[in-house]
Order: C-alpha cells, then sequence, then structure tokens
C-alpha cells in the first residue's frame, strides 16, 4: 500500500530531556511539504556532536528532539517542486547542505548556506514547523536531518542521490564524518613542504614551553 501523501507511524529513539537515556517511541511522520523530501532511513551512523547536545552542555540543544544526522537510505516520497531526486532514490542526509544561491553559498568561502540555516538551528523545517509527532507533541528536528528515525523529513537541498549499489553502511557517513576530516585536513592547515621537514623541531621546541597536545592537519598533496 503507497504511503505517498499519508502520516507514517514508525519508531524513533526520541530524547525527550538533556542528560537522559533516549527513548525508542512510536512516532508520526507527516509527508512532505513544498520542496521537501521524505526519505526511510535504512542506516545511521552515530557522531560525538549527538551525545554532546545529549548531555545537555550544548547551548543550543533544544528538547524533545529526534538526534541523527549521519543517515542513509530511499526516497519514499517527495513535495512539490523537488527535481533533485525521486521515489527510490538512494539518498544521503546533508547537514551542511548548500543551495548554491546566497550570498555564502556564491561567495567562495564558506559552505554555511544561509538559505535555511535560520529554521534548522531551532529544529523546524524551513516552514518554521515540525514534522515529527509523539503522543500528541511535536518533536524537534536536528540538524535538518533526524535520522535517529525509521523515516524523516529533510529540506529538499538536504538530501543528495547516490549510486544504488553503493553499501549504506559506508555512504551515510559522507553526511559528517568523512566529509569533516577530509575538508579540515584539506582545507585547514597546508604546509609547504620545507615547512614538513621541519615539524620535529617545532614539536619539541612548542612542547618544551609548556605545549602539552598540538594538532597540524596536513593535506597528503603537499607532500609530493
Amino acid at each position: 500500500m503507497s504511503t505517498v501523501g499519508k502520516t507514517i507511524t514508525c519508531k524513533a529513539a526520541v530524547a525527550w530531556k538533556a542528560g537522559e537515556d533516549l527513548s525508542i517511541e512510536t512516532i508520526e511522520v507527516a509527508p512532505p511539504k513544498a520542496h521537501e523530501v521524505r526519505v526511510k532511513i535504512e542506516y545511521t551512523g552515530v557522531c560525538h556532536t549527538d551525545a554532546y547536545t545529549l548531555s545537555g552542555n550544548d547551548a543550543e540543544g533544544e528538547f524533545p528532539v529526534i538526534f541523527g544526522h549521519e543517515g542513509a537510505g530511499i526516497v519514499e516520497s517527495v513535495g512539490e517542486g523537488v527535481t533533485s531526486v525521486k521515489v527510490g532514490d538512494s539518498v544521503i542526509c546533508l547537514y551542511t547542505p548548500e543551495c548554491r544561491e546566497c550570498k555564502f553559498c556564491k561567495s567562495g568561502k564558506t559552505n554555511l548556506c544561509g538559505k535555511i540555516r535560520a529554521t534548522q538551528g531551532k529544529g523546524l523545517m524551513p516552514d518554521g514547523t515540525s514534522r515529527f509527532t509523539c503522543k500528541g507533541q511535536p518533536l524537534l528536528h536536528y540538524m535538518g536531518c533526524s535520522t535517529f528515525s525509521q523515516y524523516t523529513v529533510v529540506a529538499d537541498i538536504s538530501v543528495v542521490a547516490v549510486n544504488s549499489e553503493a553499501p549504506k553502511d559506508r555512504t551515510c557517513l559522507l553526511g559528517c564524518g568523512i566529509t569533516t576530516g577530509y575538508g579540515a585536513a584539506t582545507n585547514t592547515v597546508l604546509l609547504p613542504r620545507k615547512l614538513v621537514r621541519l615539524l620535529p623541531l617545532i614539536l619539541t621546541m612548542v612542547r618544551k614551553n609548556g605545549l602539552k597536545n598540538l594538532v597540524l592537519l596536513i593535506s597528503l598533496t603537499q607532500l609530493n
């Protein structure tokens, strides 16, 4: 039976309050609105950021919420105006999407897209509402993804199609862990070859002056 255009009842790991264990609940997931996509999540990663927000130390953390921002699955349905993906596509969720239209995307200096950032930071969809309910209460979205649910709804720019044969237990990590690490190594610090040769001396000097921990990000492309 088709679920397109209908509310879906499924399971999700809900965080009701900071510092409390996640609770497996039966929730309702509303159909996607214009420029939104509903995804059946098949695999999700667990990131330290999820645990950090759950701990209560995240000043921007809001509850109740469905965590998770590293997810891979299948497009179940799409809202009006969605052209980037179609029903049945294998996709991954993106917590830092790019609309390629706002001033931030066009700047070439950042990928912190401004199109949905304001509402995403509040745990809401672009129209300022949620697609999740549980026991009659709205649940917040998390980082525009909420992949700790069997079904989720995301903005159309927050999802991208991938090869259907790609293993989803690995592609889900592209949503955060892999891209974050790769970006840090290639964009944060690029050490010229001559400086790399001086690393032992640099490390010795800084440690003698009281610095116990030092992280250097080296692009392998600079070592050739």
